[in-house]
C-alpha cells in the first residue's frame, strides 16, 4: 500500500513540475511574440528564441522536480526534461500530423529537453 502512494506522490509532483514549466512556456512564448511584432524579428532568430524557451522550461521543470523528491535530483529531472519534450511532440503531432523541422529537429529538441531537466535537477 505504502508503494501505491510513493508512486502517487511522486506521479503528482512531476505534473506540478511540468504544469510550472508549461506556464513558463505560454508566457515566454507569449513574449516572443510580443518581440517579433515589435522589432519585426527574422525567421531564424525566433527559431532560435523557441529553442531556449525549450531549454529554460525544461531547466525550470527538471529544478522544481529535483526539489520536490530530494533524491536521486538528476534523474527526476531527466525523466521531467524528457516528459516535457514527449508532452511538446505529442501536441505538435496532433496539431500538424507531422514533426515540421525533420528527424534532426526532433532530436535535438528532445536531446536539449533532457539535458535542460537534468541540469535542472542537478542544480535543485
Amino acid at each position: 500500500m505504502e508503494k501505491g502512494k510513493l508512486y502517487q506522490g511522486a506521479a503528482v509532483r512531476m505534473l506540478k513540475a511540468l504544469l510550472s514549466a508549461y506556464i513558463i512556456t505560454g508566457f515566454l512564448l507569449l513574449f516572443l511574440a510580443f518581440l517579433l511584432y515589435k522589432f519585426q524579428l527574422s525567421e531564424g532568430k525566433v527559431n532560435i528564441g523557441i529553442i531556449v524557451i525549450y531549454a529554460l522550461a525544461s531547466f525550470l521543470g527538471g529544478f522544481l522536480e529535483g526539489k520536490m523528491m530530494k533524491t536521486r535530483k538528476f534523474l527526476w529531472g531527466a525523466a521531467a526534461g524528457f516528459f516535457y519534450f514527449a508532452i511538446l511532440a505529442f501536441i505538435s503531432l496532433a496539431v500538424s500530423r507531422g514533426f515540421s523541422g525533420g528527424s534532426s529537429h526532433f532530436v535535438t529538441t528532445l536531446i536539449l529537453c533532457m539535458a535542460g531537466g537534468t541540469l535542472g535537477g542537478m542544480l535543485s
